[in-house]
């Protein structure tokens, strides 16, 4: 199986060493082309194909290509993208890639597989049509290789797509379909230059049927002569292209109908399988991961091997128990079936899986199945880590191991809460999740898409949709505002004001959207839509008490949250005193949330206005946590206050994502010393066999949710206490929250460099510090009440504690 050889070239430029490419403008047009007879929402499988001659190998041979669904392009046999980037169509991608590597003087082919899942795509896919497009960029390359009259087309018949129903997967599922594939009917060899594809259809001039409409490559797609836009219109992929290393399985876990070998999972040998005969090999990758699954077979007609993907298997009542136990449990899920022709032949499904356990059940006809290769090809966004954690406490070591993956697995080209039921872009995992990447990898890409996307999606009223690439529109109001809070964020550990001044308009229409209603309460009141907050098992549907006829606090709250930050932005970005009106508008929510939600006698926020219900008994780790966050709790009360939201347990519990804003505010009321034993409930994953954090307490749907990963932010940000003093990250505050730690060493991925340093107690109180900033960067370290400043550069800081 051919691994991606080629980097994606950033929009305008094609290598560091050549000339720019001449405006699109200058080079002829290519041509959108699809087969014959097919319906637009049709699942179809075709290949593309184009020959041409070089007389000799160039230096730079730059293309531009896209297609609706998907496409995976090669040249001369060699796998080289895959695409589109993940996009609605008002901002279609496509992607320009240098293939000069890849030809060679004489005889060369681009060729294609372009797919459509029909009205079984994934629901973060849009589309318009079937389609694909290729263009040289100067007209010399464009004569050559430009999609349109001389390509040759052929629907693949092999393949069919699998819906998958709640039921089926164990829980709501969003992602795309399995397939089954029959070998026999594959055209093997359709991306190599020997193919023989005479037999294959022509495009040619004028034809309408194949060619739907000329490409228009833009920057900016919303320009043109008269201002009409249709089609796709078509922006620079922004991302690189998608990691995909080989991967093998760890162990083969249970086998029936043959002997056991696990030779195979090393590339070391073979299995095979006799005729007429029921197998079934259960293989482990040891921790759940995305991958192409790459079965390797010869022999075999007329049998049928069922991949089924899961990232645990079941008992008899649906649980999962420990997650390396296999003993009396079975798999269910998604699942491919491919049937073998007899020849040696490679067996690869065209989207991605997401699994810890791959099962193959096996049925052989009248000939026997040789297996020689198992593997899968990991594939995820190119992270890497630049930050990391490490103490003397080595359980947080597996902590971060295990979040990690989670945060690694939850990004493709999209951010994605779970990669294996949805793989949708939630603006409240996204949050979480890019702060991840902001402070471990460093690369801010894909959260600048995400806010762009988010941005985008946008409604006429105001408000942003709940998650975005989306075909279906789901509006979760308070994701709004927390999208409000994210672009505060990127704001803060970014220096990118022109970015940030981009979104403040969509930021100013969410609060407005929330303004109309505050009622004379002063209180956000009902609004439509679904309040969704947080999966607790005390809220109807995640949402807030009141949220369908009364005055739900956490709402008020998040608002405040939202305002406040709105506020910082527009001093720093507007003008002195632009956010005064935001933090004006936050005071008089938080008044009003005080007089109508404050509980004198327990000390704690109702989840709804007195007014509501006077006597509801309805009080949560939610709004708590938000009324400290926003200052509801004045500084005074605020150790009591948390103290009483962590020890109460009638309080609605915040789930694992809401968890990371109950951790801020233990931060905030000065209890930071007190986050780690609040990451018990990871430590709990870590004994349930967990390789990457749940979506929530058992019975969890999901082993793989990226809103759980935070303690990787936590860590560097409240446990190392790394922080940025001021806007664009251009000063940092260092206030450590070591807890029971004796000694702790860390990195943060700073835009000027990597912030290091490492802490070691002295006595009872006090520290011994090494710190190293970053070209440019200055700030302060405190530490009991004292500080100390810090400049570019290493540095050394040592506290005996007393005072």
């Amino acid at each position: 199986m051919a691994l991606l050889t080629v980097a994606v070239l950033a929009p305008g430029r094609t290598s560091a060493q050549s000339k720019p490419a001449l405006p699109f403008h200058d080079a002829p047009r290519a041509f959108w082309i699809a087969p014959p007879g097919i319906a637009t929402d049709t699942f179809i499988v075709f290949h593309a194909r184009r020959e041409f001659v070089l007389g000799a190998r160039p230096a730079t041979f730059i293309v531009h290509a896209s297609a609706d669904n998907r496409y995976r392009l090669h040249v001369n046999g060699v796998a080289v993208a895959t695409g589109p980037q993940r996009a609605d169509v008002a901002h279609w991608r496509y992607e320009t890639l240098d293939i000069a590597p890849q030809l060679r003087e004489g005889r060369n082919v681009i060729a294609a597989v372009i797919w459509n899942w029909g009205a079984q795509r994934p629901l973060a896919q849009h589309s318009l049509r079937t389609g694909f497009v290729l263009q040289g960029d100067t007209p010399q390359t464009a004569a050559l290789v430009n999609s349109g009259p001389g390509w040759k087309l052929r629907v693949e018949s092999a393949r069919a797509p699998i819906p998958f129903t709640y039921q089926m997967a164990g829980g709501y599922y969003a992602a795309a379909p399995g397939e089954t594939v029959d070998a026999a009917r594959v055209p093997w060899g359709w991306e190599r230059p020997d193919y023989r594809d005479e037999s294959w259809y022509t495009v040619i001039a004028g034809d309408r049927a194949q060619l739907a409409g000329r490409l228009q490559l833009r920057a900016d797609p919303r320009g043109s002569a008269t201002g009409e836009v249709s089609g796709w219109q078509l922006m620079p992929r922004g991302l690189p292209l998608m990691e995909e290393t080989v991967q093998r399985f760890r162990q083969l876990r249970r086998v029936s109908g043959i002997a056991p070998d696990d030779a195979l999972l090393r590339g070391a040998g073979e299995l095979v399988i006799p005729p007429r005969t029921t197998a079934a090999l259960l293989v482990d990758q040891g921790h759940t991961t995305n991958a192409y699954p790459s079965l390797h077979t010869s022999g075999g007609a007329g049998a049928t091997v069922t991949l089924t993907y899961a990232e645990a298997l079941i008992d008899s009542h649906a649980e999962k128990g420990h997650r390396d136990s296999i003993t009396g449990r079975t798999m269910r899920g998604v699942h491919d079936v491919y049937r073998p022709s007899g020849e040696r032949r490679e067996y690869r499904p065209l989207w991605w899986r997401s699994y810890r356990y791959v099962q193959l059940d096996i049925v052989t006809g009248d000939e026997p199945l040789r297996v020689h290769d198992l593997h899968g090809v990991f594939t995820a966004y190119p992270f890497v880590a630049r930050g990391r954690f490490t103490s003397d406490a080595p359980w947080i070591d597996s902590v971060w191991a295990m979040s990690w993956n989670g945060a690694r697995i939850g990004a493709y080209e999209t951010y994605m809460d779970t990669p294996y039921y949805e793989q949708l872009q939630y603006v409240g995992d996204t949050r979480l999740q890019a702060l991840i990447s902001l402070y471990v990898p460093g690369d801010d890409r894909l959260a600048r898409q995400a806010l762009e996307q988010f941005d985008d999606s946008r409604l006429p009223e105001g408000i942003t949709q709940s998650r975005y690439p989306s075909s279906l529109t789901q509006l979760i109001p308070p994701f709004s505002l927390v999208h409000v809070a994210m672009v505060h964020d990127y704001h803060m550990l970014r220096n990118d004001p022109a970015f940030v001044r981009r979104l403040l308009p969509g930021v100013r229409t969410v609060l407005d959207w929330y303004g109309r209603y505050v009622d004379t309460t002063g209180l956000v009141g009902v609004a439509p839509y679904w309040t969704y907050m947080d999966w607790t098992p005390r809220w109807v549907t995640g949402t807030p008490p009141g949220s369908a006829d009364g005055h739900p606090i956490a709402v008020s709250l998040l608002y405040a949250y939202a305002l406040q930050r709105a506020a910082a932005m527009e001093d720093d970005l507007t003008g002195r005193g632009a956010g005064d009106f935001y933090r004006a508008r936050a005071e008089s929510v938080l008044r009003a949330v005080r007089e109508h939600a404050w509980d004198h006698s327990r000390g704690l926020f109702r989840d709804r206005a007195m007014a509501d219900i006077p006597d509801s008994a309805s009080y949560s780790q939610q709004t708590n946590a938000l009324a400290i966050l926003t200052g509801a709790v004045p500084v005074s009360q605020r150790r009591a206050v948390t103290t009483r939201m962590l020890a109460d347990t009638t309080l609605a519990p915040a789930s694992y994502y809401f968890r990371w804003y109950v951790l801020e505010a233990l931060r905030e009321s000065g209890l930071g010393d007190r986050y780690l034993e609040q990451l018990a409930p990871w430590r709990g994953m870590l004994a349930l066999g967990l390789t990457s954090p749940a979506e929530n307490p058992e019975p969890t749907r999901s082993d793989t949710h990226a809103w759980s990963a935070h303690p990787l932010h936590g860590l560097l940000a409240t446990v190392l206490g790394v922080r940025p003093a001021s806007a664009g990250f251009r000063t940092v505050r260092i206030a450590p929250a070591l807890g029971t730690l004796q000694h702790a060493v860390g990195r943060v991925a700073h835009p000027a460099g990597d912030i290091d340093v490492e802490l070691t107690r002295v006595g009872a109180r006090g520290l011994r510090a090494h710190v190293t900033l970053p070209p440019g960067v200055r700030g302060t370290l405190e530490w009991r009440g004292r500080s100390w400043a810090l400049h570019t550069g290493a540095q050394s800081v040592y506290s005996a504690g007393a005072r």
